[in-house]
């Protein structure tokens, strides 16, 4: 397998599913601002949509969409227990978050990576985070990860989306749990491992 990526982008996510996992795959850098690979491939002539992640099966196949990955990856290794199985109420909860996370916290940080966004559509989309936030922080206080007490592939998604924050002027100290939480998911070795592949840390 092939998962093209962009250092911190929305496909660290996915980055970090397939170091969990433990399958066989090679990382290829896709940066969102050149969309040039390392050899001078445009892309785009990969992926016509131009963003990550993309996952390339062995069989030439292309799949898009973090949360559909991220599921795909869990679902050939089940006995990891990174999603719970299919078709029971559990896996309905992960998807639950998955789409939580993507609609409500990884598309409300967009206006915030916009250039020439207006400050005041930024302090909007800022308001709407604290509260998605707030709300999270709350769960949190339940459970270490948030599908209980083991790590699935939605606590990726979280970890990768809440470090948009520090690039944004957004203060995590008002979420301890969330902070908690993200201790607990950056001190796996599988996401020092993709955070490092990435270049995010020495």
């Amino acid at each position: 397998m092939k998962l093209y990526y962009s250092p911190g982008a929305c496909s660290l996510s996915v980055h970090i599913a397939l170091k969990e996992s433990g399958l066989t795959f090679e990382a290829i850098a896709a940066p969102t601002k050149t969309h040039k690979l390392a050899d001078g491939t445009d892309y785009y002539t990969i992926n016509p949509l131009g963003y990550v992640p993309l996952l390339v099966l062995d069989d030439g196949s292309h799949l898009r969409e973090g949360p559909a990955i991220v599921q795909y990856i869990a679902d050939q290794v089940p006995a990891k227990h990174l999603a719970p199985a299919n078709g029971t109420f559990a896996r309905y909860k992960l998807q639950e978050w998955l789409t939580f996370i993507g609609t409500e916290l990884h598309k409300g940080f967009s206006p915030l990576f916009t250039p020439g966004m207006p400050e005041e559509a930024k302090n909007m989309a800022k308001t709407r985070l604290a509260s998605r936030l707030q709300w999270i922080d709350g769960e949190l206080a339940k459970t270490p990860y948030l599908m209980g007490d083991n790590f699935t592939v939605a606590d990726g998604y979280l970890f990768t989306v809440s470090n948009w924050a520090q690039y944004v002027g957004i203060d995590l100290s008002f979420y301890p749990n969330l902070l908690a939480f993200r201790s607990l998911v950056g001190s796996r070795p599988n996401v020092i491992e993709a955070m490092k592949a990435e270049g995010l840390m020495n």
